[in-house]
């Protein structure tokens, strides 16, 4: 495996000043003007609860080919009166990574929503991809691929529409065994204040939803009956409360061949029990029986774990065998300046154990982490291991936190992460962005994946304040904030600091690909409509796949629809060979079979069926 000064891997933001066809600002949501007019007056610590949540909107990214012409597009969402996007990739007609925005001839402008998370996935596996958008504060969309390149929205005869909630992410995948894709979708709470922030943990929260593929495109909400809304670990006044999620993942966590739900909540300003408050941001593990029925685990699991959780994503980071996890969360920074207490805030991965429990190894040589929403794990530098970057950045009312200059964590193969400082120092500088959705895919077809990022606003130049840390971190460096409001002479009392911010901006980073590792790539492939005896849904969606470079550890990769923040990931499966030729990949379908073939040569692009 190599060391991190010889990874050599850099990428470049082809996107950077309105390049490679790519010209989206994220606008302002409706809710803004709320948050205008408590600038015009003096601030105190009592208009925090006041403060809108995400007055710039949630956007969020799905990386997929939707024409399938064999080269992957980018989805991005966006507010009211701003259509979403469609960025079509022009390398199969050019030879070059270039994009045309095409979501309006295609279908899925969905100009008038305030659009926030997405995800995809061929629900009526008929061989293409469908996609859903998610509102803020209104129903979801849900849009069917006709197969020649456009889409017809069905909301309304799915009955996905899920009510006027606001919802941030969704995942697909086939929670009863029938080859159908379901969903389940993330919901929040009403984003006009920051109340259940600050101040009410449980009553104004809304329940996530699971909707059931019936069939023809027709959906049933089961959010009840399938135990998903009765989260452990809550006090018994508040059974059957819901909580704050941000983000939602379908996963065979344990690897039984079925999959279960995990998602991130927030425990945001509440004072944790241990401090004498109440419990209620966890990272929830709900447990498939096989049949659609769900039971929360997370206490079981050793995932009770209060902390502001935002994103997750899911590999095998130290070769063991079994699924880890990983969290983002407000990280060390932000708190420096915010009133109240904040403990265990740290973005940090999870190592599966053979009991199903997941233990905490601790951060190692980076003592801190920055804020993170959208994270995806990836082997960026092709040296047999899984890496993870993450992202974000986070309004908080009096400041802005831009803590985190994209987090791109090198794995040793043993879940010892350094910060690659050099990664991403070419590119776009990622403190100057409020970044919300990540997803990664190889959008050259080079064999090594590439990082693709939207923030809902960006920083003047010069208004970035250093955070006084000195946590021992490599990223107290480049750890900062923007000061929204300034003290006054008044205690407790600030005004606005005049500061505009810029609308939010797509950053589509494309890895150098330079250092020499090999590579292979695998798409799944179910074989529901294409065999008589077929029972898995046509991408394979929630299958795991391992891969054992020769002489090497084996790593994996879920196949899932559905993770990060708000976000989605490509659905092939890329692996790093290092120096080595060949190696072996096997798969856990769902429903357990699992099929196997060996001496895979480096460079191979292999779409793997399910064998009887």
């Amino acid at each position: 495996m190599s060391e991190l000064e010889n990874n050599n891997i850099t990428f470049d933001d082809i996107a950077a000043g309105d390049n490679a066809g790519i010209t989206y600002r994220r606008v302002e949501s409706p809710r803004d003007a709320i948050f205008d007019e408590l600038k015009q007056q003096p601030y105190t610590f009592e208009d925090i609860p006041r403060t809108p949540t995400k007055s710039r909107g949630a956007p969020g990214i799905a990386v997929f080919d939707y024409d399938n012409d064999g080269d992957l597009d980018v989805y991005v969402t966006n507010g009211p009166s701003a259509a979403n996007s469609l960025y079509s990739n022009q390398l199969q007609e050019t030879g070059e990574v270039t994009f045309i925005d095409v979501a309006e001839e295609a279908g899925v402008a969905a100009t008038e929503q305030d659009s926030s998370g997405v995800s995809y996935g061929d629900i009526d596996n008929d061989g293409d991809y469908d996609l859903l958008v998610l509102g803020s504060g209104e129903p979801n969309r849900l849009f069917e691929n006709q197969g020649d390149g456009s889409f017809v929205e069905i909301t309304e005869q799915s009955g996905i529409g899920g009510g006027d909630k606001y919802s941030t992410s969704a995942s697909m995948g086939d929670v009863n065994g029938d080859g159908l894709l379901d969903i389940v979708i993330a919901n929040n709470f009403n984003w006009d204040n920051q109340i259940p922030i600050y101040i009410e943990p449980f009553a104004l929260n809304e329940h996530n939803q699971l909707f059931i593929n019936r069939g023809n495109n027709v959906f049933e909400d089961v959010s009840d009956s399938s135990g998903i809304t009765n989260l452990a670990g809550f006090p018994e006044a508040e059974a059957g409360a819901a909580s704050i999620t941000w983000a939602i993942a379908m996963v065979d966590y344990d690897l039984d061949g079925d999959l279960d739900i995990i998602h991130a909540d927030d425990q945001a300003a509440i004072t944790p029990a241990q401090l004498g408050g109440v419990d209620s941001g966890f990272l929830h593990i709900f447990n498939n029986d096989g049949t659609g029925n769900f039971t929360d685990v997370s206490l079981e699991t050793n995932l009770n774990i209060t902390g502001s959780w935002m994103g997750l994503s899911f590999g095998d980071f130290n070769s063991d065998g079994y699924m880890d996890s990983f969290g983002s969360n407000l990280g060390e920074y932000p708190r420096l300046n915010l009133p109240g207490v904040f403990p265990n805030q740290t973005s940090r991965w999870f190592l599966g154990q053979a009991n199903g429990t997941f233990i905490d190894p601790g951060l190692g040589e980076l003592e801190a982490t920055p804020f993170g929403w959208g994270t995806s794990t990836f082997d960026y530098d092709n040296d047999a291991d899984t890496d993870i970057i993450f992202h974000g950045g986070l309004d908080l009312g009096l400041i802005v936190d831009a803590s985190n200059p994209g987090a791109l964590l090198q794995n040793d193969g043993e879940a010892n992460f350094t910060y690659d400082s050099d990664g991403l120092a070419n590119s776009t500088n990622h403190t100057r962005r409020n970044v919300q959705g990540v997803a990664v895919g190889d959008l050259n077809n080079d064999g090594f994946v590439d990082i693709v990022s939207v923030s809902n606003f960006d920083f003047p130049d010069a208004a970035l304040a250093d955070y006084e840390a000195n946590y021992g971190s490599p990223f107290d460096e480049t750890a900062a904030f923007v000061p929204t409001f300034i003290p006054t002479d008044n205690p407790g009392e600030f005004v606005w600091s005049g500061l505009e911010f810029p609308d939010g901006t797509l950053s589509v980073e494309i890895n150098s690909a330079d250092n020499g590792n090999n590579f292979v790539e695998v798409q799944t492939l179910g074989t529901v409509g294409l065999t008589e005896e077929g029972t898995v849904n046509r991408d394979g969606i929630v299958a795991v796949v391992l891969f054992t470079p020769e002489d090497g550890s084996t790593v994996m990769q879920p196949i899932l629809g559905g993770s990060s923040y708000a976000s989605q990931d490509s659905l092939a499966a890329n692996f790093g060979l290092g120096e080595q030729e060949r190696g072996t990949i096997e798969i856990l379908w769902p429903g357990g079979v699992r099929n196997r073939i060996y001496d895979v040569s480096a460079g191979d692009r292999l779409v793997f069926p399910k064998f009887p």
